[in-house]
């Protein structure tokens, strides 16, 4: 059993407002939890807001992104399990204890869901309940809030999939596609978030862009064959309707249709190998 068998991480960027309040509370309810802040290269009095509430705290030099962040929490943390929650104060910390309970049922990981009245705005509600309906799909289990960034761990079972984790913001989405990938237990806890102190670090705009080439990505690395087949097939279905169509016209087989159906063989054969190579990966021992 080691010394801190909670660990809780806030990867922080200009929060020195909310860090006051949040790490106090925190440290009041679990007090055997220990308390990692990951300072993101902050500008204003991150470092100290969390020093003087007591947290641990990592500095980066530089901004280095979310996802670097979360990635040098896990690191530091000496706990079996480690919950991941945003600094700016939306996360209420009265529901950790919540996600710590489905660990203790069995569960790898447990996230917390947000309600409808918890987004942001409509535009980005609308965007999270379709990237959890794209992940739903691929995985083929319900994937309540694919981009929630509160969410329980157990450290080991994470830390398998530190190489996988972007800088960037998608670390959510990348963790819970690697742990359904993997065969690993994940649990949904509904939550509701609060209004979040502080500007947003979010553009909806340029990050919505990185989130549809994330989504290509997460589509590659963890079940080639979910894009791949749909793409080959609709390719083999035109090669045949054209076929059919110069058959019944011209009476022959073109060289359009035996490029088409090339393209269909090659696009399936690229995601065939592309699924064992993913299979490598998520190779359990």
């Amino acid at each position: 059993m080691p010394e801190f068998p909670l660990s809780i991480v806030l990867p922080a960027r200009n929060e020195a407002q909310s860090l006051l309040t949040l790490v106090p509370r925190l440290k009041a309810q679990y007090p055997a939890a220990e308390i990692i802040v990951v300072n993101d290269g902050s500008t204003d009095g991150t470092a100290k807001a969390a020093a003087d509430g007591g947290a641990i705290v990592v500095t980066h030099p530089y901004r280095k992104g979310n996802g670097a962040a979360i990635k040098s929490g896990a690191r530091t943390a000496r706990g079996d399990v480690i919950v991941f929650m945003d600094a700016d104060s939306q996360h209420a910390p009265e529901d950790v204890g919540r996600l710590v309970a489905k660990l203790n049922e069995g569960y790898e990981m447990a996230v917390g869901a947000r309600d409808a009245a918890s987004q942001a705005s409509f535009g980005r509600r609308m965007a999270n309940e379709f990237y959890s309906r794209f992940a739903s799909w691929m995985v083929k289990h319900e994937v309540k809030d694919l981009t929630s960034g509160f969410r329980a761990v157990k450290a080991a079972r994470f830390r398998e999939f530190l190489h996988l984790l972007p800088n960037g913001f998608s670390y959510p989405t990348t963790s819970t596609m690697a742990f359904f990938r993997t065969g690993y237990s994940v649990a949904y806890v509904p939550i509701k978030a609060a209004k979040r102190l502080g500007d947003s670090h979010i553009r909806p705009i340029r990050d919505g862009l990185k989130f549809v080439l994330i989504m290509f990505r997460i589509c590659t690395l963890f079940s080639p064959l979910r894009l791949f087949g749909p793409i080959s097939f609709g390719f083999f279905s035109v090669a045949s309707a054209y076929y059919a169509y110069t058959y019944f016209t011209l009476g022959r087989f073109t060289n359009m249709s035996a490029l088409l159906y090339s393209t269909s063989i090659i696009i399936f054969l690229i995601g065939l190998i592309s699924e064992q190579i993913t299979m490598l990966i998520y190779k359990r021992d």
